[in-house]
């Protein structure tokens, strides 16, 4: 196998081409990006066939019965097949519990890379409803604060612990939203632009072939062939199940010749003990991101001959054959026959990766082939992403998830937090005047707090919430390109490695993925158990100046991306609730406090608390020197909760949706039970649900008890703690709110 050079391709021909350019049409970009984000399992391509019916309506598309679609060009002899699949790996749904989780069964059920199953823990996921509607819906993973101490920790990899959230409180509820046994499940995806010419996402590698024959299918329909002969481009389904779409097109059409777009496989293992479903990389390296189209030799089924010359140097590389054995006897392949591919980075997993230039230079060649003058776009730089434009200040109080959503949608990882305090400030009311102290904190005093210190005895209390996320900060560049990371923050690196990032310029964010170690493939590779192993991050740059001419330096943070996404019922998830829910639930207190509060009350949004408890420590020392010891502290942070089919419920027992949580027991601290009792029979009182509890992890209050405080610990439980799909009820928020605001008043 070897790449054939995309100069090669474009130097003859490119001012032909662009003088064909569609001038305001659908671009390979745009066509790639829409295919890509639309979710195509392994037997449930319908959708992304049907996107594709669509565009190639005046062409007379022909759907058969297994869901195949063609669009044939041309009359006479040869007769060449073009063929790209379109599906992709995922799962269905096998069973729904009574609890409203789902079962999942994988499909293909082999043939994929021996940790895939842990790389999508704890990830944002699409289930297909019966109607054709996706919901959004979160895989369990396990939260590193519940570990320690467990010996038998349930194996990511195994499909038996992989279950899907899908915020249902039950069965019922999940199959009344069409959410069924055989319902399709893949991986959320964007795509997302690395550097200034490649693409990253889910399913990248699925889908750029048919992004390639949807090209020339439009460039093949304004007619002025310049070769003879019939030209059927179909888009295949099943590929991942046996090439079954395939068969049936070889089988069908008896092509002269066959030309397949795609994933090439690599040869299978051989020998004793092989194991066909964890196939062995070729000992020959991969071709690199924008050396060319890859050119194989298809093994048994393929006989190389002037096709084969046209495409591939004699040096090729063996590859498995495109047709995957499945039932039956085998359908040979027309002779000639070639595989055709572009090289990929992180195959088969979120953050997998192509050139630009490559996928050009694939439809610059297959053009060439059926004398079509296919389109070819100006590679432009690509721009740095824009962050969210600045909200105005709210003229009346925002309810709780309102806060929550634009408090997630902000940025903030530890030491650089000002997205998220300035968030703050928007959200508070126009009367609330807070002041940023020398660790960041930002803190606002009401009533008594503001008067001058004159007590050395604590009094007040103080409520405290973390505006800090789990990330990364660039601590250095490598002259090959490659970013050194930072990691800020506890998690598992199965969590966020092989995963699309954000890196957060001066100037907007850039695209990148978390690299993942050479030998991740290997069944006995184990990832780290602590998210502060040192990682690096891929950002489409050879070199330093490369780097640099993107806008990043050292020091810029990085981010997985996240989004704030509605799950059934009253259930959401997001990455960054913890601490963005207790952020959130103080704003709500300040408004309903308002301006004439006359109690000893600060509120204080504390920094770097990922990083141990920093911003909060530093505030704790400060008030005591200036004799501001509060009596009492309510630090606000996540009860991250067992609520899971993978956890031990031998602690952190609190169900999502059951009301806040009073954190009794922490790593931090130990509260007096007799406090825990006071803040259960206020909010009995004022009928707000309420829970107590164990659970691990620190929190911010326990910095004050050297001063004198007492930490009286306030949650809400959270699933999936520090990972990309942690999960909330927005009912725990609202009790959470109301709670804080209750606890100010009467405390």
């Amino acid at each position: 196998m070897r790449p054939i050079s995309a100069l090669f391709a474009l130097s003859a021909f490119v001012g032909s081409f662009v003088a064909a350019a569609q001038q305001n049409g659908a671009t390979l970009e745009s066509d790639l990006r829409r295919l890509v984000e639309t979710p195509a399992v392994t037997g449930y391509e319908g959708p992304v066939i049907a996107a594709i019916e669509k565009e190639l309506t005046p062409f007379h598309p022909v759907r058969d019965a297994l869901g195949n679609l063609t669009v044939t060009f041309g009359t006479g002899a040869p007769h060449r097949l073009i063929a790209a699949p379109v599906d992709e790996p995922g799962y269905v749904v096998s069973a729904i519990q009574p609890d409203g989780y789902a079962r999942l069964q994988r499909l293909p059920q082999s043939g994929m890379p021996a940790h895939w199953n842990e790389l999508n823990n704890a990830q944002p996921m699409l289930v297909e409803a019966r109607d054709g509607t996706l919901h959004s819906a979160i895989t369990a993973g396990l939260s590193i604060h519940l570990e320690p101490g467990r010996a038998d920790v349930p194996n990511a990899d195994d499909i038996d612990h992989l279950y899907l959230d899908l915020g249902a409180r039950g069965a019922d509820e999940a199959r009344g939203a069409g959410i069924d046994v055989l319902s399709p499940v893949a991986a959320e995806r964007h795509l997302l632009r690395v550097g200034n010419t490649q693409w990253s996402g889910t399913a990248v590698g699925d889908r750029y072939a048919a992004a390639v024959l949807l090209q020339l299918a439009r460039a093949l329909g304004k007619g002025a062939l310049t070769k003879q002969g019939t030209t059927t481009i179909a888009f295949v389904v099943q590929q991942w199940a046996g090439s079954r779409g395939l068969t049936r097109m070889v089988e069908a059409l008896h092509p002269d010749e066959l030309l397949y777009l795609g994933r090439i496989r690599p040869v299978a293992p051989r020998g004793a003990g092989a194991t066909p479903a964890l196939p062995e990389r070729d000992t020959n390296p991969e071709p690199a991101l924008g050396a060319g189209i890859v050119a194989s030799s298809a093994g048994a089924d393929a006989s190389p001959d002037a096709l084969a010359k046209e495409f591939s140097s004699k040096e090729t590389r063996q590859a498995a054959p495109v047709l995957v054995r499945g039932y039956g006897p085998a359908v040979p392949l027309p002779a000639p026959a070639i595989p055709l591919s572009v090289p990929l980075l992180y195959p088969l997993t979120a953050g997998e990766t192509l050139h630009e230039r490559d996928v050009q230079a694939l439809l610059v060649l297959l053009g060439m082939h059926v004398g079509a003058a296919v389109p070819v776009h100006a590679v432009v730089a690509a721009q740095p992403m824009p962050y969210a434009a600045p909200t105005a200040r709210f003229s009346n109080a925002p309810t709780p998830e309102t806060a929550l959503q634009a408090l997630v949608e902000g940025y903030g990882v530890s030491e650089q937090e000002r997205m998220t305090r300035e968030t703050v400030e928007r959200l508070l009311p126009a009367w609330a005047h807070p002041e940023t102290d020398s660790g960041g904190n930002l803190v606002l005093r009401l009533g008594a707090a503001n008067k001058a210190a004159s007590s050395k005895q604590p009094e007040g209390i103080v409520f405290m919430a973390h505006t800090d996320e789990l990330g990364f900060r660039i601590r250095a560049i490598n002259a090959n390109g490659t970013l050194e990371l930072d990691n800020k923050g506890g998690g598992s690196p199965a969590f966020f490695w092989g995963h699309p990032a954000l890196v957060h310029t001066g100037t907007g964010m850039r695209g990148g993925v978390v690299t993942l170690p050479e030998n991740w493939e290997s069944p006995q590779f184990k990832f780290p158990g602590d998210f502060r192993i040192a990682a690096k991050l891929y950002v489409g740059a050879s070199s330093l100046q490369q780097v640099e001419a993107l806008g990043i330096k050292a020091g810029d943070q990085v981010t997985i991306p996240k989004r704030y996404r509605p799950l059934l019922g009253d259930t959401i998830s997001a990455r960054s609730l913890d601490d963005r829910v207790g952020c959130a639930a103080m704003v709500r207190a300040v408004w309903e406090l308002g301006p004439d509060t006359k109690r000893d009350v600060t509120f204080v949004w504390s920094t770097r608390e990922e990083l141990g408890l920093l911003g909060a420590g530093e505030f704790a020392a400060a008030s005591n020197k200036a004799n501001r010891t509060p009596a009492t502290v309510f630090a606000i942070d996540t009860f991250v909760s067992s609520d899971s089919p993978i956890e031990s419920h031998r602690f952190a027992d609190a169900p999502i949706g059951s009301g806040f949580v009073v954190r009794a027991i922490d790593n931090s601290n130990i509260a007096a039970w007799p406090l825990v009792q006071r803040v259960e029979a206020l909010a009995k009182k004022h009928n707000i649900p309420v829970q107590y509890g164990i659970t691990g992890g620190g929190n911010d209050g326990a910095t004050f008890q050297r001063y004198g405080s007492a930490d009286v610990p306030l949650s809400w439980p959270l699933r999936y703690s520090h990972s990309p799909g942690e999960v909330i009820d927005t009912r725990d928020l609202d009790a959470l709110s109301s709670i804080v605001t209750v606890l100010a008043r009467e405390w």
